[in-house]
Parts: C-alpha cells; sequence; structure tokens
C-alpha cells in the first residue's frame, strides 16, 4: 500500500463518543476530552461540545469516573462543559463504550438541572 492510499489528506472529524485530546486554551492547557455533541452538518459551525478529563479530582458527583485503558486514572468534570471549534481537536485518544458514554451524559444532565 503506498502513502497516498493511505494518507488521504483530510482531517478526521470528532464524533460524539469520541475522547480526544484538545487544546482547551492557555488556562486550561492540551487536555483529554469527551465529544458530547452530535455531527455537525455542511450549513452549521464547525463547533464540537465536549466534557475534559481530568486526574485532579474533589470528589465531587459531578466528577465522573470512566476506567479506560487510554486515560489516566481520574474524571471527566461535568461542570465544565465547554464548545470550542473543530480545529483545536489534536488527535483521537480512543472511544467510550455506549454504557460509558450513557453514565457521563447522566451526570451532564445532573448538572443542568434536566
Amino acid at each position: 500500500m503506498s502513502f497516498s492510499q493511505c494518507w488521504s489528506g483530510k482531517k478526521m472529524t470528532p464524533r460524539r463518543g469520541e475522547v480526544w485530546l484538545l487544546d482547551l486554551g492557555m488556562a486550561e492547557k492540551v487536555r483529554p476530552a469527551l465529544i458530547v455533541s452530535v455531527a455537525f452538518g455542511d450549513h452549521d459551525r464547525a463547533l464540537i461540545t465536549v466534557i475534559p478529563h481530568t486526574t485532579s479530582l474533589r470528589g465531587s458527583p459531578y466528577d465522573i469516573p470512566v476506567p479506560v485503558t487510554f486515560l489516566k486514572p481520574g474524571a471527566f468534570l461535568v461542570q465544565n462543559v465547554a464548545t470550542c471549534p473543530v480545529v483545536r481537536a489534536v488527535r483521537r485518544l480512543g472511544v467510550l463504550r455506549g454504557e460509558q458514554l450513557a453514565e457521563v451524559t447522566e451526570g451532564m444532565l445532573r448538572w443542568l438541572g434536566c
């Protein structure tokens, strides 16, 4: 297989349930984050909504631990939901299973009062 067959030149678009390394700006640095938004269309803004992952836990009910092999022990911070341009997505780290995504989503909905 040639290089041109492996490399399409297109950047992958983050999808709901995937964990990506994201550049969240100076204060938050580059950190893993779970994509929680649905795919955007051709006429939509190229934005993704994410929940950052941290290893600095505070014992809050809004720190949702999800043990996966591609992340250090820690939790998703559902109090810190953010929307950012898709160009801030650096690389994909892995994908959560359906029940793991549901657990984080339930925590986010509790935080939002839904």
